[in-house]
């Protein structure tokens, strides 16, 4: 096949495809009928339960008396309330993303001399290997940066001495290493892109080893290198918030799945980047930023409750936008009443609003914030409450910011990537087997036809 036609669709694809398609369906219905709990989630959204973790907790029910009922949202990193933690670091006016790195890997807030070895230890592996950005990063640049950063990561087996050894100690420096490489993976693999598809200069900044991570990435993506302490101390807080969400997330889960084989480091982590890059996990925020610039452009007056609200249902309508039907950053697969990640974050993106300029967006905002819920509650049966996620905030954060929207899941994965590597020493430390749910085959038996007494049909008639 030439170079041209590797990418395009024939008339035997589409065929094909068709007959695929049909091949592959499965009735929802099956799924009440042999109560199969669909996407590992009963009705009312929670997880079969398929693992014990001590890294984080994700709450968002109580008990009173006999009965479990919805409560405010709460999200624990290794026993420790993630709002007391941020709580403490903006009291303390230092950058706790490393800290939480600390806290994820080892179970323990580390005291002043740890942190202090810990952050040492993190910039001596800020680093990528020699020619790597010219080799790796540089040749045939993708226009995803997610795939340019799993191909990186996978790339980075070839480097290691020691890829395939799976002993506590050679994974535990594996994950510090793409830890600590994933900013200047995610950053430099954007400024290629620039440069080879949008005619931009080509600006390489090396990591500045006496900054944080939050610090290092405004440092390393932006031409003149500046940036406010409030811009990085925002961009710090939302690594924290999304460090860690418990064993069930799509993702995370990935990594418990991949690992439970016995695979390398750089393989897990490179499925746990296929799974976040999906619009329906890590992608969710660019969503929400493309609904609202589409929102901006219909309603005339943003603070007009009954076009903002005509505007969301609409939305629910398939009218406008995607047409898919959908609120983005609204809901979320535990949470009902409150996200605490939200409602922790959105007291910071209020700062950088008036900081920046942006208090008629952030406006905007609390309005959709507000009004959203009662449209989904009046327009669709629900099983639980719906209330701003952290999707929801962080797109617009990264808005404020000026970082580009090729970098919005990228950030997401330098955050995530200190849980990734918690649970994947969680799953090699625990002597754990490899995962092996069940499916259930709702496929008959056939008898086998021979090639000379099959009849062929068309598409549309399979």
């Amino acid at each position: 096949m030439s170079e041209t036609n590797y990418s395009q669709i024939t008339p035997i694809i589409e065929d094909l495809a068709k007959k695929s398609q049909k091949a592959s369906y499965i009735n929802p219905e099956l799924y009440s009928t042999y109560n199969v709990k669909r996407g590992l989630r009963d009705i009312n959204g929670r997880g079969v339960l398929v693992g014990i973790t001590d890294i984080s907790e994700v709450n968002a029910t109580k008990r009173v008396g006999d009965a479990i009922i919805p409560c405010d949202g709460e999200l624990y990193y290794r026993g420790y309330n993630v709002q007391d933690i941020v709580r403490n670091q903006s009291a303390d006016n230092h950058f706790g993303f490393e800290e939480v790195i600390y806290l994820l890997l080892f179970g323990q807030l580390p005291t002043e001399k740890q942190f202090t070895d810990f952050k040492k230890l993190l910039s001596d592996y800020r680093s990528l290997p020699p020619n790597f950005t010219r080799d790796v990063i540089m040749k045939k640049p993708s226009q995803d940066m997610m795939n340019t950063l799993a191909r990186s990561v996978l790339t980075l087996y070839a480097y290691d001495a020691n890829p395939d050894q799976t002993s506590p100690v050679n994974v535990l420096r594996q994950c510090l290493q793409l830890i600590a490489n994933f900013p200047l993976l995610s950053v430099y693999g954007y400024q290629v892109y620039k440069h080879y598809y949008e005619n931009g200069s080509l600006i390489l900044h090396n990591p500045n080893p006496a900054l944080s991570t939050a610090e290092n990435i405004l440092h390393c993506l932006r031409a003149d290198s500046s940036f406010s302490p409030l811009e990085a101390k925002l961009l710090d807080v939302c690594l924290i918030l999304h460090a860690e969400h418990g064993g069930g997330n799509n993702s995370t889960f990935t990594t418990h799945l991949v690992s439970s084989s016995g695979t390398d480091t750089y393989s897990a982590i490179a499925a746990a980047l296929g799974s976040l890059k999906g619009p329906r996990h890590g992608g969710a925020n660019i969503k929400v930023i493309q609904m609202f610039a589409d929102m901006k452009k219909q309603v005339r007056d943003w603070t007009d409750e009954e076009e903002v609200k005509q505007y969301l249902s609409d939305l629910l309508d398939g009218k406008v936008f995607d047409k898919a039907g959908l609120i983005y950053g609204l809901g979320h697969a535990v949470y009902s009443i409150s996200d605490p990640r939200a409602i922790t974050f959105k007291g910071f993106v209020e700062k950088l609003s008036r900081e920046k300029g942006y208090e008629k967006e952030y406006a905007l905002y609390q309005l959709v914030a507000r009004l959203a819920p009662e449209v989904i509650a009046d327009r669709r049966k629900i099983y639980k409450g719906v209330s701003p996620n952290v999707d929801f905030y962080s797109g617009f954060a990264y808005q404020m910011l000026g970082l580009p929207v090729e970098l919005y899941t990228p950030i997401f994965a330098i955050a995530r990537i200190a849980g990734w590597s918690a649970h994947r020493m969680e799953e090699i430390s625990s002597d754990s087997k490899i995962m092996r749910p069940a499916y259930m085959t709702v496929q008959p038996h056939r008898d086998f036809v021979p090639m000379e007494d099959r009849e062929e049909t068309s598409p549309q008639e399979d």
